[in-house]
């Protein structure tokens, strides 16, 4: 699968792992695009295939009062400069139809929340945009239950698709990631990435807010690299108890390179 334009290409392919990676809602401006070219340097160094990720609006907070970003317009205008000026694929979620057509225009691969997967209309729109599609596997959802959300987006032409493994609901305010999901999901041919940094989130934990374990994500992601997905979603932060979103979760910036240079490393053994 290739993700991205003729300048700012990857492909998921199995050959190497693709790294998704980014904080999880544009803060602002300056630190998102601080966040890229940092990114962007640690791949050159090492030669990572990545995609940028940020979030325009975090629609699903558990707070009225939280924070969700700049919004829909500012927001993909932001990626879409990201994109074009550093040369590398950038993907944003997308909520509605609308805000997927209008996202197609700016980055080069859309995603589908976990708590949207199942939404017809939404699956539909973002599959007939012609730009690649990342369905996050909701935390309700056996693996084998993927299985109609692909034949959803082949419906609406598009052959050009994966899925996200981010963990499963058990019990309260806990997820488990079952390793077992990356080769059921892959049964079909499909290609499955995994979501380190979502995987060890503790939805409403906080109460108001979302927890997590953060310092878990680099060893599930080992696990994950080790059962044969394609490629891992970080979210990152330079400081991730500073993050306005999901700061539990993410894994420190200045963590990040040792990470994926173990991820790479357990891929080709795992691959030989």
């Amino acid at each position: 699968m290739r993700i991205g334009s003729d300048d700012a290409c990857v492909l998921l392919d199995g050959e190497a792992p693709v790294f998704i990676l980014g904080p999880c809602v544009i803060e602002s401006e300056e630190l998102t695009w601080q966040l890229a070219r940092d990114i962007k340097e640690i791949a050159e160094q090492e030669g990572y295939r990545i995609v940028f990720k940020a979030s325009y609006d975090k629609a699903n907070r558990t707070s009225i009062d939280s924070f969700r970003g700049p919004g829909l317009e500012e927001g993909c205008r932001l990626l879409g400069e990201i994109g074009r000026e550093l040369a590398v694929p950038v993907t944003t979620d997308v909520h509605t139809p609308n805000d997927a057509e209008h996202a197609a225009q700016f980055v080069d691969l859309l995603q589908i929340p976990a708590f949207l997967c199942r939404q017809t209309d939404l699956i539909i729109a973002a599959a007939g945009t012609g730009r690649p599609v990342n369905i996050k596997k909701g935390q309700f959802l056996a693996p084998w239950d993927i299985r109609p959300i692909a034949d959803k987006v082949r419906a609406a032409g598009c052959d050009e698709f994966f899925f996200t493994e981010r963990g499963s609901s058990f019990g309260y305010n806990n997820l488990v990631a079952d390793m077992r999901s990356i080769p059921l999901m892959r049964e079909d041919g499909h290609r499955v990435v995994f979501d380190a940094t979502h995987s060890v989130q503790r939805p409403g934990g906080a109460g108001s807010s979302s927890s997590g374990d953060g310092v878990l994500a680099p060893a599930l992601a080992r696990a994950a690299v080790a059962a044969g997905c394609d490629g891992v979603f970080i979210e990152t932060h330079p400081n991730p108890a500073e993050a306005k979103s999901d700061g539990p979760n993410q894994i420190p910036l200045a963590e990040l390179p040792a990470v994926l240079a173990t991820l790479t490393r357990i891929h080709g053994a795992a691959n030989q």
